[in-house]
């Protein structure tokens, strides 16, 4: 019998294959619940195909607000014929459609998440000179051009050149802890979840962004085993908390 759900998700040269924290957000939340599904794997310029061949539109736009911008994650259910993109709107699709499974957006805290989840990741500008060029070395020869011209075009700098020279890369490190630090003192003290002892939805896409924070840095580099260790290990223990549910089918 086959699976119902398809999860579409960016292929890469790492052993696990996924790497995108937007795509983890909502792999992660499908392995919590227990949902079984399998990963289609799409390169990145065929995104934009994937979506017109489903007859549906573009989950955003680029920073004009007008040009169609296509992203995964995409989730299709051939149960009930949705096809869903972009990762919060997964959630709570699946949320509504397994009401048996764990609640990832629990009932009344839909704007909370969003609110938190926007302040969360406007705090994560820096790890770009990070992040950008050690993606680019992950993909495949199709992804990785499309990659560079897309991001290239719209940052106004190569890839190659975001790249933080030696002695300027701890400095960089440096605000990227900074900003961390915000997000930590929002948090209570001794409690690795937002709402408690159980994750949400805010929770899994904090980790997503930890995880590929491990990924850009290195899981073996001193600068990941540092990153690990910030604010009383916060970091390392969310990742480590989220480990179980790192399945990739």
């Amino acid at each position: 019998m086959s699976t119902a759900i398809v999860f579409y998700d960016i292929p890469s040269k790492l052993p696990i294959n996924a790497w995108s924290p937007n795509t983890w957000k909502a792999r992660y939340a499908l392995n919590f619940k227990g949902i079984p599904y399998r990963t289609e794997w799409v390169e990145y310029p065929d995104i934009e195909g994937l979506y017109k061949a489903f007859g549906i539109p573009a989950s955003a736009t680029k920073k004009d607000r007008v040009t169609p911008y296509y992203t995964l994650p995409l989730l299709r259910d051939s149960s009930t014929g949705a096809i869903i993109s972009e990762s919060a709107a997964i959630v709570e699709y699946l949320d509504a459609t397994y009401p048996d499974t764990p609640r990832l957006i629990p009932p009344g805290t839909r704007a909370l998440h969003a609110a938190f989840i926007a302040a969360f990741e406007s705090q994560l500008k820096a790890i770009n000179p990070f992040s950008k060029p050690a993606v680019n070395a992950i993909l495949s020869p199709r992804s990785q051009a499309f990659f560079r011209e897309t991001r290239e075009e719209s940052l106004g700098v190569t890839v190659g050149d975001m790249i933080p020279p030696g002695e300027h890369r701890a400095s960089e490190l440096a605000v990227v802890k900074d900003d961390l630090g915000k997000v930590d003192k929002w948090m209570t003290k001794g409690h690795t979840f937002v709402m408690g002892e159980t994750p949400t939805f805010a929770d899994f896409t904090m980790s997503a962004w930890i995880f590929f924070l491990r990924i850009c840095l290195g899981e073996d580099s001193p600068e990941w085993k540092e990153l690990s260790l910030w604010h009383d290990g916060r970091w390392g223990k969310l990742v480590k908390s989220f480990e179980k549910y790192e399945a990739v089918v």
